[in-house]
Order: structure tokens, then C-alpha cells, then sequence
């Protein structure tokens, strides 16, 4: 299943192994589904038919954790052992609910949408290491809830846990950001 997931456009896979940096040692896996997870149908603004919440409706964060648990299940075939994701906007969601059922060891979200404080809670109780990346100017994950979320985390100081919130930056800025936004940019 990997060799036909590597020949295809509809996943990207990129390697992160950490080591000194973190302190961790393991191979960290970054899952792009845009046509697996998406049903090939990103959500689209100029599209004034189908809303956002209809969109979403249809292809919510609990159908990406099940689109991502054959994957997840092929690498392990594989002989990877351990697998971190990152998450994007509704991604994070499905990421976090990756880590409460064990299929990743790692978990890094950014611009986290529907990912609530009870998720941050339940992360640090089964200590999986985790990063939050927020944006200043966000209405789906504005900055307070971001707070409760490093306020949980800072609650378990032995957890290996990262919090920030990117100053100047909307929501998304990590994948749409604009070349000629030197600011954007450098927090991208």
C-alpha cells in the first residue's frame, strides 16, 4: 500500500527525524490527504454555493481520522514504529484524535480548528509530546483558547509540550501565506 501511496499525487509524505533538538527519537511523519482525506474536494471561498458548514459537514475531522487509519496501519507494515502527524485547521482535530487511540506517538497542530480543551487534557494524560502554532488574528482558533490550551499543558511541566502564537498572522498562515508578506512569511 506505501508504493502506491509514494506514486500518487494524493498524499504527501515528508520526514522529520528529530533527535538532540526535541529529545525524542522517532521518525515523525507529516500527512498531507488532500485527495484521501478531502475526498479530493478542498473547500473552496469563491464558491458561494457551498458554504463552509456544508462543506464541512461532509467531510468532517472524524471522517480524515478514519481515511487516516489505513495509512497509518501501511506504514506500520512497513516497519515504522512510531509516527508523528501534524494537523492543519480541521486536521488538528483528526491529529489529536490519532494520539488519544495510539496510532501516532507525536502530534503537532497549527491554526487548530475543533480541537477542544478537553483534547489538550487528555493528550497530556497519555503524554504523547505535542506542539500548538496558533495565529494572532484567528476567529476558528482565536488566541484565548490557546491559552487554556498552554495553561493545560504548563500543568504537567515534565510533559514535553510547545506553545506558541505567532504575532501578525491570520488563520492558515502556515500554508497560505503570501510571498510578498515578509512578516507571513517569516512565521511560515
Amino acid at each position: 500500500m506505501l508504493k502506491s501511496l509514494e506514486a500518487s499525487n494524493a498524499i504527501f509524505l515528508a520526514l522529520w527525524i528529530p533527535s538532540l533538538v526535541l529529545f525524542w527519537s522517532m521518525m515523525f511523519l507529516i500527512l498531507y490527504c488532500r485527495a484521501r482525506c478531502l475526498n479530493g474536494e478542498p473547500y473552496e471561498l469563491e464558491n458561494v454555493e457551498r458554504t463552509f458548514q456544508i462543506w464541512i459537514e461532509e467531510r468532517g475531522p472524524d471522517q480524515g481520522f478514519e481515511d487516516a487509519k489505513p495509512i497509518i496501519e501501511a506504514m506500520k507494515s512497513k516497519g515504522i514504529e512510531k509516527i508523528g502527524a501534524a494537523g492543519f485547521c480541521w486536521g488538528a482535530k483528526v491529529v489529536v484524535e490519532l494520539a488519544k487511540y495510539a496510532y501516532i506517538q507525536a502530534v503537532v497542530i497549527l491554526h487548530p480548528s475543533f480541537v477542544s480543551l478537553e483534547d489538550i487534557y487528555f493528550i497530556t494524560r497519555i503524554k504523547v509530546p505535542i506542539s500548538i502554532l496558533g495565529a494572532e488574528i484567528d476567529q476558528r482558533s482565536p488566541p484565548k483558547p490557546l491559552k487554556e490550551f498552554d495553561a493545560a499543558l504548563n500543568a504537567k511541566p515534565d510533559d514535553d509540550a510547545f506553545m506558541k502564537v505567532f504575532l501578525g498572522v491570520s488563520h492558515g498562515w502556515s500554508v497560505r501565506y503570501k510571498d510578498d508578506n515578509k512578516a507571513a512569511l517569516e512565521s511560515a
